[in-house]
């Protein structure tokens, strides 16, 4: 799923327009028609996905010549097999056998080598729509554009796929970490939305609890690694500032959809991203946890629809940038993950404590000191 925002668009932003698109990886079917509306269960695509041959070994396997194979057949070419069916038999009762490791259909049998060939039957694949909204575009057969009023926060780490639940407060202060405790039955379904850190062991019990998604300002390196199992995986850091999840098949979906919103470590999760979240407790989000560094970047986010909001022409298109007396969020340095007000833009380029003389932005903090930082150091967030 890709999320479409405004150019300039703030990590925190109330009241604008996601466009959201659901793609199938093959050419399918479209279940909608532009102008539909849809619900987050509505299913508007759907398709068969091929899944690639597999060569069956069959002279190894019943111990006979390959150009005895053929007679050895139970099945011809083009016949349709379950999973587990004999294949072959080298003798007529007692003989050893070869099954069909997948349900498919028997492409080829090579008299001259031995091997027979099994297509597996495509693997049927269904999208929901995942949100409520409006579908705008259908651009072909693999494609859905839906449009949605809504609000959204974007966090700098995830992991695993979209879900969709309701969002459910487990801390009042966002400087609070998650109890196991409070992970309950009813947390269920839920999209849970923590304070400063979560434990592999919370983790998992969300897991048995049937929760969709976790929202967190940080984690321990060493619980994630715990959580996800991969505690001897020795790539998961690669040198200073390099740091990465293992690459596939190691990343598999954890069986939720984690979001991080400040880094690593036990980070209190920023006032602006927690009050925004809290206020939309108990209603319906939908959660997505890729992270791609490289271009195209993508950064998990929680998108929330405005139930409140009947058309989505009502719905503000909000472009946030730096301005006097506007909220900024500090996304570098050792005030990162704070949010202060932009006090001022001086003219002239400032030494930096990197030694770097550059154009910057003075930032007041919430305890009233000033500091100077870089623009790149910032992020603007919806007022």
């Amino acid at each position: 799923m890709t999320h479409y925002y405004p150019d300039g668009a703030a990590p925190v932003v109330m009241h604008t327009v996601a466009r959201i698109e659901r793609q199938l990886p093959v050419e399918g079917e479209v279940l909608v028609r532009v102008g539909s509306r849809v619900e987050p269960d509505d299913i508007v695509l759907r398709a068969q996905y091929p899944l690639d041959p597999q060569i069956i070994n069959i002279a190894r396997d019943l111990g006979v010549l390959p150009t005895q194979v053929y007679s050895k057949m139970k099945k011809e070419e083009g016949n349709k097999v379950a999973k587990g069916e004999v294949l072959a038999r080298a003798g007529l009762i007692a003989g050893s056998t070869v099954v069909a490791p997948v349900a498919g259909t028997i492409t080829t049998i090579d008299r001259s080598t031995g091997y027979v060939t099994l297509t597996p039957n495509a693997l049927p694949i269904e999208l929901k729509a995942q949100v409520r909204g409006i579908v705008m575009e259908v651009p072909d057969s693999r494609t859905v554009i839906i449009e949605t009023p809504a609000s959204y926060v974007q966090g700098i780490f995830g992991l695993g796929g979209e879900r969709f639940g309701v969002l459910r407060l487990l801390v009042t202060d966002p400087k609070e970490q998650v109890d196991i405790s409070s992970i309950d039955a009813r947390s269920a379904y839920a999209i849970l939305i923590g304070g400063a850190s979560i434990t592999a062991a919370a983790l998992r019990r969300a897991i048995d609890e049937q929760v969709r998604g976790v929202i967190v300002g940080g984690i321990e390196e060493h619980e994630l690694r715990d959580f996800l199992g991969d505690d001897g995986f020795d790539a998961w850091r690669t040198g200073y500032n390099t740091w990465r999840l293992p690459a596939p098949p190691y990343n598999r979906d954890p069986g939720l959809t984690l979001m991080i919103t400040e880094g690593f470590g036990v980070q209190p999760m920023n006032e602006a991203l927690f009050k925004v979240l809290a206020s939309y407790d108990q209603q319906e989000a939908l959660i997505e946890g890729v992270t791609q560094l490289r271009s195209p970047q993508r950064r998990p986010r929680v998108v929330i629809p405005l139930s409140r909001v009947r058309n989505i022409e009502q719905a503000a298109v909000v472009k946030a940038s730096l301005a006097v007396g506007s909220p900024a969020r500090i996304v570098a340095g050792p005030h990162r993950g704070t949010v202060g007000t932009v006090r001022s833009f001086p003219a002239l380029p400032q030494l930096l404590p990197s030694g770097v003389r550059s154009h910057v932005v003075e930032i007041t903090l919430s305890d009233g000191k000033q500091t100077l930082l870089p623009a790149a150091a910032l992020e603007p967030l919806s007022p």
